[in-house]
């Protein structure tokens, strides 16, 4: 591992950021591992949505959950997203993704909500006309 031993590892100087060295069959693997895991949690939700075997008011949270995995699958298999310290710039760049799309939703809807409750009746809106 050092070079005063005069024994360098190259696998461990890796620059941040690229990409270790795979064969290809590995890398292959890991796709089809993670497409078969996308299709088993597709073919799960409909599954659960279309049967009367699940409690019909737990549907709700049980896809919500298998849409969770199935984020959580795209990200491993597909984006190559881990907890390795380089990817550290990944995961701050998909956090602050995540922030901005939940106050653009979240704000969406609570104005949405807001102006809901303060718009008067249609008859109001009517004879101020």
């Amino acid at each position: 591992m050092s070079e005063s031993s005069g024994h360098f590892d190259e696998r461990a100087d890796i620059a941040p950021g690229a990409e270790e060295e795979h064969s290809l069959r590995a890398r292959v693997l890991g796709y089809v591992v993670g497409l078969v895991l996308a299709l088993l949690l597709t073919a799960t939700s409909f599954f659960i949505a279309g049967t009367d075997l699940v409690w019909q008011p737990s549907i709700p949270v049980a896809i919500v959950v298998l849409a969770i995995a199935q984020m959580g699958v795209h990200l491993v298999f597909f984006l190559h997203i881990t907890t390795g310290p380089d990817n550290t710039n990944n995961v701050l760049a998909l956090a602050f993704g995540l922030l901005i799309v939940f106050l653009v939703v979240g704000g969406s809807i609570w104005i949405m909500g807001h102006l809901n409750q303060n718009m008067p009746p249609m008859e109001q809106i009517m004879k101020m006309q």
